[in-house]
């Protein structure tokens, strides 16, 4: 297969199958130097239009597609991206600032199907049940993981025979714009589009009366506007929200260990991940010892960072989120919390939105820190002794994406963690997710599911077929 070109010097929309500049663009900054990155576009609600009306056009032929020829347009289109890794690598740390994590989600994709069901097969008749492509399906992806999580919304979609739109956040658009255009020579005009744009263009997708679906990874709040916006014309949506995780360690673990699970889980990406642990609880009898090893393992990723060397601990990805993380670290100031390690101000003496890593000694569990989602490098850690109580904590949050219980006794770690109020619960790990298997939250985290076989339904409308005997008139 011949490899195409794939320039990321200049960016543009991708519309029917053509690279579609814009009236207006704007310049996203890259969070570790502040030095702005080139222009991409700035759809208009005329862009949004031409674009839907492009998926519409290509969507019957798409449908009509076998499910084996679509699979291997996507197995040809993963080929071409893994040549250009290096080239988005290099663009995702200008847009988003951290070292890449690669994931190849939609390789596995494809390794998953989604046939017709029988529910009934006797003498009497034949009901089966069969899916079918909704149509025209918008996927609205955040900032913190722009390529895995595009990846993670068109690989089902295209596999299931829908056409695509990805909007991606205006402060990340620039690899999700040359996904598109890569996907130019895979797929037919139409089927694989992208807009970079902000809040306008997304409300015209969310409230386009011929997109057919809107699948959403962002904030609780985003997502109810999203919504409210898909509520007049009743389009199917799913919802990938926030999350305040949680972890449970008990005093079985060896404490050294579990301090590294956590400076790993807690810190990567700056926390700036849906599913990091965001409060962590640990029993009395060891804290002491988890908090000493951790404070050790956290004041070492502090001083790569502040010496500008390779750690886990990335800028906050742009200034809107910058300012509200210092409203974070100002309720720590204001509540008169212990510190342990880190520092509630931006680093100083560094470009780029910066803080250190920081550990919050056993807040109350009211504090804000503890209730609110950080989406931040910091972690409150909290002692606890007796489990209806530490379940009670865990569980008191509107959030209920993931959680995880970790201890040499499994039989008893998944007692606890079938009383926790979260759509995945993890045992002596946290945050592992894998495309075979169904991903999604409870309470304010979620709304439908997304990967796995039930992925693969979600872009989907049942359909169901009742076959009865012709039986003519005597």
């Amino acid at each position: 297969m011949t490899i195409p070109s794939l320039s990321f010097d200049t960016f543009a929309n991708v519309i029917d199958g053509k690279l579609m500049e814009s009236t207006t663009t704007r310049r996203s900054l890259n969070p570790a130097t502040l030095e702005e990155n080139a222009e991409a576009p700035l759809s208009t609600v005329i862009d949004v239009n031409k674009a839907v009306q492009a998926a519409q056009k290509a969507a019957k032929l798409w449908a009509e597609t076998s499910w084996d020829d679509r699979k291997a347009a996507l197995l040809r289109f993963t080929q071409a991206f893994e040549e250009h890794r290096d080239k988005f690598a290099q663009m995702l740390n200008k847009e988003q600032g951290k070292s890449v994590f690669w994931a190849q989600h939609e390789i596995s994709f494809c390794q998953l199907t989604l046939g017709g069901e029988t529910i009934e097969d006797t003498p009497q008749g034949k009901i089966t049940a069969h899916y079918t492509p909704l149509g025209v399906v918008a996927g609205l992806t955040p900032w913190n993981y722009p390529v895995l999580l595009a990846c993670g919304k068109l690989g089902p979609a295209l596999l299931t025979g829908n056409t695509f739109i990805l909007k991606p956040s205006p402060f990340t658009p620039y690899c999700s714009l040359k996904l598109a255009e890569l996907g130019t020579q895979f797929f037919p005009p139409g089927v694989f589009q992208a807009l970079g744009g902000d809040d306008e263009s997304g409300h015209a997708l969310t409230s386009h009366p011929d997109v057919n679906m809107i699948t959403l990874t962002g904030s609780i709040e985003t997502g109810k506007k999203v919504m409210a916006a898909c509520s007049p014309t009743l389009k199917r949506v799913t919802l990938e929200l926030g999350g305040n995780d949680a972890a449970i360690v008990y005093p079985d673990v060896d404490p050294a260990t579990m301090a590294g699970k956590i400076a790993l889980f807690a810190f990567c990406n700056s926390g700036q991940i849906c599913t990091a642990m965001k409060r962590v609880f640990i029993h009395e009898s060891i804290y002491d010892q988890v908090i000493s090893t951790l404070v050790q393992i956290v004041e070492v990723e502090g001083r790569k960072l502040q010496a500008g060397e390779e750690t886990m601990i990335s800028p906050i990805t742009n200034e809107p989120h910058f300012e509200r993380t210092k409203e974070v670290f100002a309720s720590i100031e204001h509540e008169r919390l212990t510190i342990t390690t880190g520092s509630t101000k931006p680093l100083a003496g560094r470009k780029g939105f910066f803080f250190l890593p920081t550990i919050v000694d056993n807040p109350p569990d009211s504090s804000a820190v503890v209730q609110q989602e950080q989406f931040a490098p910091v972690l409150p850690v909290m002692k606890w002794s007796d489990e209806s109580d530490v379940v009670q904590m865990v569980n008191n949050t509107n959030a209920g994406l993931g959680a995880s219980v970790w201890s040499r006794d499994e039989a008893q770690a998944r007692r606890i963690g079938g009383k926790l109020q979260t759509g995945n619960i993890w045992i002596n790990t946290h945050a592992e997710i894998q495309p075979n298997v169904p991903f999604g939250g409870q309470k304010q985290s979620g709304f439908g599911l997304e990967w796995g076989v039930e992925g693969l339904k979600a872009y989907c409308s049942l359909q169901s077929v009742y076959t009865r005997p012709y039986e003519p008139t005597q």
